[in-house]
């Protein structure tokens, strides 16, 4: 079962989240209906990047990695790289950064 590592970014204070879920649209909603404690304050929230990880495990091991970077600059250069990609056209496989 495919799970995600996403990051979202604040439309309001431009400020970054990043979580794991296996379910990337229902937990963009929760985000944004204010369902969730930590991001419900700086809502709306927009989908910036994600990954695609083939397990539970994968996934929250990748999130953890990004937030120990405690780093916008890392997070902007995932982001970045991913906007250039899809603007290109290019797919990536599992574990890469696609929006």
């Amino acid at each position: 079962m495919v799970y995600f590592v996403y990051i979202l970014q604040s439309l309001k204070d431009h400020s970054y989240y990043v979580g794991s879920t296996q379910d990337l649209d229902e937990r963009i909603n929760r985000h944004n209906q204010g369902r969730s404690k930590y991001t419900k304050a700086k809502r709306p929230w927009e989908l910036v990047f994600r990954e695609e990880h083939p397990d539970k495990s994968s996934a929250i091991k990748r999130e953890s990695e990004i937030k120990r970077k405690k780093s916008s600059q890392f997070i902007e250069s995932l982001v970045s790289t991913s906007r250039m990609a899809m603007r290109e056209g290019r797919e990536f496989p599992a574990g890469d950064s696609v929006i």
